[in-house]
């Protein structure tokens, strides 16, 4: 069913955004793997509402509560069951949308495919469904750094049409942590604040590009032809609410080149093959070749607006709608986390498939 996603290392969420809880379910998670609710918890906290003056005020503390799969502080090979407990819903502010179709929301397509819906904050469709995959990703993150000290950090590189400069450096999760909107570079950081502010004060929103960087993967994850491992990561993203985009190493802008210019030129580093340029992203193949995997996510703003907006209702007679509640006049800064955990996640599940396919048997 389209609610579970990998293959091997296999998660399963759960909830709605309204209801009493959301949660997930990993199964296929090796056993004795050292693990803690706090481990957890502190990729919980980057993804919360309410964490800073340009979210949601929604007050939530997202606690997770681990229901199985955990003995002695160690992870059994069995499913792992996670959930947490929604607290701070105020469905009343819906009620108008019961009968009302917010413009590029999903609320007319889920209810021509299922014939009704859940309208309380999107049921479904809503950004707490994320839940489940940032909790499943810290544990996803917990094995990729003990396998072999990958790491992988998400940063906003624009906000509008505020756009960040290229880092030279790969950033601390310090750097990315010092501000609210979670873009590394200070000056660029305070422009993209001022900016959402700007906007929610109008009752608008806006959207944004997030770029992650993962170093430390080991050549050989990923297949050549269905399940390469920029379209994994691709589907991983492109499943995410809100995005519009995705792109890997030079994307768009390597259609601009020649062969010549685009080629990563082979070099002897350190007594190992590396590449001098890194315009594949760290991908050739359809496979990680060992160089740092780069690839930027585009996020469209929020679809819930705080202004009068022409629509049409469940008979489809023209109305107005004017949305209530509580919604992040821009979505970047939180999906930060969440990004993280989904390449997590397609790389573990990558590497116990590599593992799995070239390592089990000795010929």
């Amino acid at each position: 069913m389209p609610n579970s996603f990998g293959k091997l290392f296999q998660i399963s969420t759960w909830g709605e955004s309204h209801g009493p809880s959301v949660g997930v379910v990993i199964d296929g998670c090796p056993p004795s793997l050292p693990l803690t609710g706090s481990e957890i918890q502190a990729d919980l906290d980057r993804r919360r509402p309410g964490q800073s003056d340009i979210t949601t005020p929604r007050k939530e503390s997202d606690t997770v509560e681990i229901l199985s799969g955990l003995f002695e502080g160690r992870t059994t090979g069995h499913p792992i069951a996670l959930l947490v407990r929604n607290a701070d819903h105020r469905s009343e502010a819906y009620d108008e949308m019961r009968e009302k179709f917010r413009p590029s929301h999903a609320d007319f397509t889920y209810t021509t495919k299922y014939g009704f819906r859940d309208h309380r904050g999107g049921g479904r469709s809503s950004a707490r469904e994320t839940i489940g995959r940032v909790a499943a990703g810290a544990i996803a993150r917990k094995i990729l750094t003990l396998a072999g000290d990958v790491e992988i950090r998400a940063y906003v590189t624009q906000i509008h049409d505020i756009v960040a400069p290229a880092l030279a450096q790969y950033p601390t999760l310090a750097q990315v942590e010092a501000s609210a909107v979670r873009c590394p570079h200070p000056a660029t950081a305070k422009k993209m604040i001022a900016r959402i502010k700007q906007v929610r004060a109008k009752g608008d929103s806006v959207g944004g590009v997030i770029e992650c960087r993962v170093r430390g993967v080991p050549v050989g994850l990923g297949e050549p032809v269905f399940d390469r491992l920029e379209a994994d990561l691709a589907k991983a993203m492109m499943s995410l609410p809100a995005t519009k985009g995705f792109e890997i190493g030079s994307g768009f802008a390597g259609a601009l080149l020649k062969g010549s210019q685009h080629n990563d030129v082979f070099i002897n580093k350190r007594g190992a093959v590396g590449t001098v340029t890194n315009n594949s992203g760290g991908v050739q193949g359809g496979i990680s070749n060992g160089e740092e995997i780069v690839f930027r996510v585009a996020f469209k703003p929020t679809a819930t607006i705080l202004q009068a907006q022409q629509t049409v209702d469940l008979r489809g007679a023209d109305t107005e709608l004017k949305a209530r509640g509580r919604h992040d006049p821009c979505v970047v800064p939180r999906a930060v986390v969440i990004v993280e955990a989904m390449a997590a996640l397609v790389l573990v599940d990558h590497w116990m498939r590599h593992s799995a396919q070239n390592r089990t048997f000795k010929f």
